[in-house]
């Protein structure tokens, strides 16, 4: 079942719809300003320089307040019914009327001044409101909704973030910009953290577009610090390094955003892109194949990206990419012999041995467990890769 649907001027649709969906609340009070910089702190990052986006500033305190006076949101009642009121006071164009602005990633703030603001932007702001209404509202990453826009020399992937209520088997959905009857294939809350690593991210790329690298890398930075593991943001980083000049700066994100989801098909064309323009025209055409075999959760993506590595001679990042196929894969050989492998490559023989003995409970049969064995009683170190068909055979 669907609230009913407000329609405001422009382009922009909103509701809030009851979604099914196997994920659980996110829930809570939300993180501080204090918080933040002292997290950015941790991670080597200017807390100076790093501002908190979803917080409500004296003007938007008394707003709220004079809307619940008028008795346009409640202060009681039902949290869906509150939550409408509020939704409605925002985008209805007897309300703020806030619309929908492609592009344009601005802070809670920024967008209830300018009365406009993308998915990211107006979610900030309506996070904001629930939270200080009492309502634990959290962010929603949308899965599986992309788009792509070029802008001049750039293309532009764009995904989508909303909030979201409740528990995992009652949870509602916000709708800003999409409107109701939206298949979402699925979502997945997301920490307050990653949502501000999200605004720099795309506070980036909107810099890059509008000239400015030396600015983009700057948000760039901040985003892929604070949430290393979130691959768009070092894909952004990437692109602006490579636009700045800096070619091994730009190589070493993109490999950091593959290590961070082996689905990123941008990360592998912008790296095979940059790879053949260094000379690396071998490299960079078995990225392009690896990137079209890629599937959801693949762990011998990653197994392949850690060959590819080994290959190269880049020890320690094949060990993170064959750690990550450990992760979604604990219970085949292929990821043990793998760090075995690793550990061989090293010249660390022992290390090897304790690798090859996990594999063997796993799977002694397995072509990665017999080659790895074969190397230890050749004595040998280096890399023997396994057949390149021996992940694509287990897919199934």
């Amino acid at each position: 079942m669907k609230t009913p649907t407000t329609r405001p001027a422009g382009p922009a649709v909103a509701a809030l719809a009851l979604l099914a969906a196997g994920c659980a609340s996110a829930g809570g009070r939300g993180l501080t300003g204090d918080e933040l910089a002292r997290l950015a702190a941790e991670r080597g990052l200017p807390a100076s320089r790093i501002e908190l986006p979803f917080v409500l500033d004296d003007e938007m305190l008394a707003w709220l307040q004079e809307q619940q006076k008028k008795g346009g949101i409640d202060r009681g009642g039902p949290a869906m019914r509150r939550l409408d009121g509020l939704l409605h006071a925002l985008v209805h164009e007897k309300g703020l009327g806030i619309a929908y602005q492609a592009g344009y990633t601005g802070t809670a703030a920024e967008v209830f001044r300018s009365r406009a603001g993308n998915c990211l932007s107006f979610t900030q702001l309506f996070v904001a409101f629930a939270r200080e209404m009492g309502i634990e509202a959290y962010f929603l990453a949308v899965q599986d909704l992309e788009g792509y826009e070029r802008l001049g020399d750039l293309v532009r992937l764009s995904g989508h973030v909303t909030a979201g209520f409740g528990p995992w088997d009652d949870l509602h959905v916000l709708e800003f910009n999409l409107g109701p009857g939206v298949d979402y294939d699925l979502v997945r809350p997301i920490s307050d953290l990653t949502a501000v690593a999200m605004f720099y991210s795309n506070r980036g790329a909107e810099l890059l577009t509008e000239g400015s690298p030396a600015a983009a890398i700057e948000a760039l930075e901040i985003a892929s610090g604070l949430a290393p593991e979130l691959p768009g943001a070092w894909i952004n980083l990437g692109v602006a390094r490579r636009r700045s000049g800096d070619h091994a700066g730009a190589e070493a994100a993109y490999r950091r955003a593959l290590e961070a989801d082996a689905r990123a098909a941008s990360a592998y064309q912008n790296l095979a892109a940059l790879l053949k323009l260094r000379g690396h025209a071998d490299e960079a055409e078995e990225l392009l194949r690896l990137g079209a075999r890629v599937g959801s959760r693949n762990p011998f993506a990653y197994l392949e990206l850690g060959d590819l590595s080994l290959r190269r001679g880049r020890i320690d990042e094949a060990r993170r990419f064959y750690r990550r196929a450990l992760q979604l894969y604990r219970d085949r050989p292929e990821p043990y012999a793998a760090l075995g492998q690793a550990a061989l490559a090293a010249g660390d023989a022992d290390a090897a041995r304790r690798w090859l003995a996990r594999a063997r409970r796993h799977g002694p049969d397995d072509d990665r467990v017999r080659l790895l064995e074969a190397r230890l009683a050749a004595g040998g170190g280096g890399f023997a890769p396994a057949p390149a068909s021996t992940g694509q055979r287990r897919q199934g």
